[in-house]
């Protein structure tokens, strides 16, 4: 089965790093699948959930992210995912993530209403 190397950067740290059979980030331009082989693209994300079908050593799975921002570029079997800020599903704080949402709301703050909504987003794709 072919595979791609997948990095997924945000400005402060490496989020996650493995081998995946699809990648699933929202850009600019909307929703785009990467799979092995694909042409050589460069785009501007969205913010939004990035979903990695990984594969490997550890077996088949599914990694959901939350991005804010930033660049994907894919050439030669490797992706690179490079976000504003990058946090894994299973690190978001539900609660805290809700809090913020109706802060946001009461707030009328656009953008910390759509940072709030992607991170729930990326915890209710992963359950």
């Amino acid at each position: 089965m072919a595979e791609l190397h997948v990095e997924l950067v945000a400005a402060d740290r490496k989020v996650w790093s493995g081998a995946a059979s699809l990648v699933i980030a929202r850009t600019t331009t909307g929703d785009i699948g990467i799979m092995p082989d694909h042409q050589p693209v460069l785009s501007v994300l969205r913010s939004g959930p990035v979903t990695i079908r990984t594969t490997g050593e550890s077996g088949e799975g599914t990694v959901i992210a939350a991005v804010h921002g930033g660049f994907l570029s894919y050439t030669d079997g490797k992706l690179s995912l490079l976000a504003e800020v990058a946090e894994l599903a299973d690190e978001i704080d539900v609660e805290r993530a809700q809090r913020a949402l109706e802060q946001a709301k009461a707030e009328t703050d656009d953008s910390a209403e759509r940072r709030a909504a992607v991170r729930l987003q990326a915890v209710t794709a992963e359950r």
